[in-house]
């Protein structure tokens, strides 16, 4: 296992523990957040639609592409403790022209507590809870599921992250998760193996083969010919799954967040 796997791994177990007592009791009643804002989803099925944003501080995994290092928690630990109310209030505020509530981060579901309170406020609002999630916790993905409207799911394929393999996880967690409108994307990298885009595909083909399959090409290898990888690669998950497609990650060509 490389040092990055192992770091993954234990950082995962590590925070788990930290946030296994707010997530075992309704008491709880505040979050730790990066940023709650409103704009346009730049990725997956949902690509185009403008969304209000609670990003959750801390992930874990430390996958080598991150683009939001900053709600790792591994170089700042700038966050807010933020209240229900007060959550509640500033989603209230950004709602106007929304198509739903993206609970992103870092890695909203170590914060499963909270999120199973929020979400019965977010339905008051008659908005969707949009689940943005690494896929890899099925035991907090429990605690919420049947209020969750929409889950975007990453598959966290070995070669791309550098972190260990989340075979199983994924495997559980998707078996949960497909009773809601779920897809799956995937960052493709200029390391990405074959063999790990194949497993993922077959995997997702056991359990619903319908479930739409998203290629997501690194934003930072678009010059290295990763677009043309996502391409081959389509070729063969094809033959695997009914709905699969490349799709980049559109709000970094529109500069927004």
């Amino acid at each position: 296992m490389s040092l990055r796997a192992k770091r993954s791994n234990l950082s995962n177990q590590r925070l788990l523990r930290r946030y296994a007592s707010r997530n075992d009791t309704n008491k709880f009643m505040a979050a730790n957040l990066i940023e709650i804002f409103h704009s346009i989803q730049g990725e997956g099925k949902y690509a185009g639609v403008r969304q209000v944003f609670v990003r959750f501080f801390e992930c874990n995994m430390h996958c080598v592409w991150c683009d939001t290092p900053h709600s790792i928690g591994d170089t700042t630990r700038q966050y807010k403790e933020v209240d229900l109310e007060k959550v509640v209030h500033q989603i209230k505020e950004l709602s106007n022209g929304a198509h739903s509530v993206s609970l992103t981060g870092g890695e909203p579901l170590l914060q499963a507590g909270f999120i199973k309170m929020l979400i019965p406020e977010i339905k008051k609002m008659k908005l969707p809870a949009y689940l943005e999630t690494n896929g890899i916790l099925p035991d907090e993905l429990k605690k919420v599921i049947d209020d969750i409207d929409i889950v975007a799911m990453d598959f966290k394929l070995p070669s791309s992250t550098k972190c260990r393999s989340y075979w199983q996880e994924h495997e559980e967690f998707l078996n949960i998760a497909r009773s809601k409108d779920v897809f799956i994307k995937t960052v493709i990298t200029t390391d990405t193996g074959k063999n790990d885009v194949l497993q993922a595909a077959d995997m997702v083909a056991r359990i619903d083969p319908n479930i739409l399959f998203i290629l997501q090409p690194n934003t930072f290898d678009l010059n290295n010919g990763v677009v043309q990888k996502c391409v081959e690669f389509q070729n063969d998950c094809m033959k695997r799954l009914t709905n699969v497609r490349i799709l980049p990650q559109m709000h970094k060509f529109l500069k927004v967040r």
